[in-house]
């Protein structure tokens, strides 16, 4: 695994963001870990945050697109930060652009924030943690609706590897409806590698028990291994 994941998972940890225990998800399925990325609240905690996308962004696609999309509301700091780690990283600009939940009619008219789109950008997708592809079932219609656009992937910041709508994970399901290459900062099985049974900071975070708990959860709820 590289380096920068295993720097992403304990950096989850210290924000809060990743937790162990028992959860309930918007699903009512009761799990034994969960992501909240609404815990990253300081400059220097999206800034950090920016670079891991921008460094998984760039693994996956490369820097040859036009825009980064982030759907409201979670991914419009997502989009802010991870567009400014990119020109920051890579010396590579990209227009950041997201949607308004509703329709401004005055000043700054129309859904949109930040960059217009325009016919043949190429956009990249950029959301926090994507479980049941009801966002991007939204923001398809947005993207195309204001121009011809190129949508050429997804990005979250953890692959929860649960199932979607049926036995495939929802990135899958997303990458197979609309066409798109879907991607992840990593994926929970790559954070039960580097936790279990690993001290972090003097604390065991997935012990025999947890892991027991975690893989009876994906028993009942995981995803079939992409071929």
């Amino acid at each position: 695994m590289e380096s920068y994941k295993q720097e992403f998972i304990e950096f989850m940890i210290d924000c809060d963001v990743l937790k162990f225990g028992d959860f309930v998800t918007k699903s009512g399925r009761k799990t034994p870990f969960f992501v909240n990325t609404g815990f990253y609240r300081t400059g220097t905690q999206l800034r950090r945050l920016g670079q891991y996308y921008a460094r998984a962004i760039q693994d996956a696609f490369g820097l040859d697109f036009d825009v980064l999309f982030g759907p409201a509301y979670k991914g419009i700091p997502l989009t802010v930060a991870a567009s400014m780690a990119i020109s920051e990283v890579y010396d590579r600009d990209v227009r950041y652009c997201s949607n308004r939940k509703e329709v401004k009619d005055h000043g700054d008219k129309g859904i949109l924030l930040g960059s217009p789109l325009n016919d043949g950008d190429r956009v990249v997708i950029i959301e926090d943690v994507t479980t049941a592809g009801t966002s991007i079932a939204e923001t398809m219609p947005i993207l195309k609706s204001q121009a011809q656009v190129q949508p050429l992937g997804l990005v979250v910041s953890v692959d929860r590897m649960e199932r979607g709508r049926g036995t495939k994970s929802a990135l899958q399901e997303i990458a197979e409806e609309y066409g798109l290459k879907t991607t992840a900062i990593v994926t929970m099985e790559e954070v039960v590698e580097h936790l279990y049974g690993r001290p972090y900071k003097g604390k065991v975070m997935i012990d025999d028990g947890l892991k027991g708990a975690i893989d009876a959860y994906y028993e009942q709820y995981g995803a079939e291994k992409a071929v």
